[in-house]
């Protein structure tokens, strides 16, 4: 065990009294030092974008034709899925932080940092799932800089989705990999 000094911890009385002051705000307590507006903004903006790439690789999901079709198309529909998931996580993050998830068709492709480009090809349906997957990857890892250990919560959740996002288009590229530029 450590011999450093717990002269950075709060004393118990001040926690508990903390603890009583503002209950209603939930998880979001004296401590929570980010600017809870700008955090909020940026998740419901990561929303938006995973929204928009749920709604892009389903459609690719059901479009995918030719020889490698039924293939790509099935990971487009795995790849949908899981943004729908972090979708998901996002908006519960969002809640907890006492904010309200932006599901709004209204305006969710401006507020999405990816695009929504429908191919017309299976090759140019995976480079544009690439491309956003590129997109989502730069977005948060800013995201996550930006927080540093201002809200570890929400950083941490950014992470998880910074790490499949990271997967996907890595399994993006491999499918580019002798992918014959024929318009199928």
């Amino acid at each position: 065990m450590s011999d450093a000094p717990l002269d950075n911890l709060t004393d118990i009385a001040t926690l508990r009294s903390q603890a009583r002051r503002h209950i209603e705000r939930g998880a979001v307590t004296a401590g929570y030092s980010a600017d809870r507006d700008k955090v909020l903004k940026l998740l419901n903006e990561a929303l938006a974008t995973e929204m928009v790439c749920v709604l892009r690789y389903r459609r690719h999901h059901f479009m995918a034709r030719g020889i490698h079709g039924q293939n790509v198309g099935a990971e487009f529909l795995i790849h949908s899925n899981e943004e729908q998931g972090h979708a998901d996580l996002l908006a519960t993050r969002i809640v907890q932080l006492g904010g309200e998830p932006d599901f709004s068709p209204d305006n969710l492709t401006e507020r999405s940092h990816a695009e929504y480009i429908p191919g017309n090809t299976l090759l140019q349906m995976i480079q544009e799932n690439l491309v956003a997957e590129r997109i989502a990857i730069d977005s948060y890892r800013d995201m996550v800089r930006y927080l540093g250990e201002q809200d570890p919560t929400t950083s941490d959740l950014l992470k998880q989705i910074l790490a499949v996002e990271e997967q996907h288009a890595d399994e993006l590229a491999d499918l580019l990999v002798g992918m014959p530029n024929l318009q199928v």
